[in-house]
């Protein structure tokens, strides 16, 4: 028998299963309107990203459809030769647990990069900037994005965090990822902010400064969190609040 890799039940399946298991009971009928991201929350008890990543996986196995400030609809179950298919697919690490590894991980990487960048590392960097000034299609802004982090990471010397990285940007591409950014318009939205958060970490890079360039860096990375958990999704968030300021 062969053997088969063992993928961790990453949370946001547990909640996508549990709701697709009402779904399968009849507790949502097609057609309905799932509660909010905020009831949700607080009937499962995770937080709010937890829902809003399990709503996506949802939509991605066929079983929901997101309405962009609307809500979220129970479909018709998928078919596959005529056999109903109410299953969740595993679509990628949550986008927010990636998103907070990188604040952690790459706000360390900028102050490391700091001390031992080169002008050929400063080059390259800047070189990400001006792709990213020149890219007319979401897919070269998001390698410009790619090349400039991955860059900095390679600044450090240290093999290990440049392939951390590379690792975490692979995830970036997940069919999770890529439709929370499009739903949230992370892409291609932000392409502006992005260039003038990447332009003050180069500079303080260019300083030498340790401190400013971590501190740059964060700011950027909460950025884009900010944006991963906008509320457009979300039917109720304009009586509601923003879903960052009860996650």
């Amino acid at each position: 028998m062969p053997i088969h890799s063992v993928a961790p039940f990453r949370l946001y399946r547990q909640v996508a299963e549990q709701i697709a298991g009402l779904i399968r009971a009849g507790e949502f009928e097609i057609g309905d309107r799932l509660p909010s991201e905020r009831d949700l929350s607080a009937k499962l008890r995770v937080s709010r990203p937890t829902v809003r990543e399990a709503m996506i996986a949802l939509e991605i196995s066929g079983l929901v459809e997101v309405r962009t400030g609307a809500g979220i609809f129970v479909l018709p179950p998928p078919t596959n030769d005529g056999v109903k298919r109410l299953g969740v697919a595993d679509a990628g690490m949550g986008p927010i647990e990636l998103v907070d590894a990188r604040i952690v991980l790459e706000t360390a990487i900028a102050v490391e990069a700091a001390k031992h960048r080169t002008d050929q590392d400063l080059r390259q960097i800047e070189k990400s900037i001006e792709a990213m000034r020149d890219a007319r299609t979401t897919d070269a802004n998001r390698e410009a994005d790619r090349t400039f982090h991955a860059a900095i990471a390679a600044a450090t010397r240290n093999g290990v965090l440049k392939n951390l990285v590379d690792e975490l940007w692979r995830e970036m591409f997940s069919p999770l990822f890529e439709r929370m950014g499009h739903l949230t318009r992370l892409f291609p939205n932000n392409h502006q902010s992005t260039i003038s958060d990447h332009e003050k970490i180069h500079e303080a890079l260019l300083r030498g400064s340790g401190e400013e360039a971590g501190r740059a860096m964060q700011a950027h990375l909460n950025n884009v969190r900010t944006t991963l958990l906008d509320n457009r999704m979300d039917a109720g968030a304009s009586q509601e609040g923003r879903i960052g300021d009860a996650a």
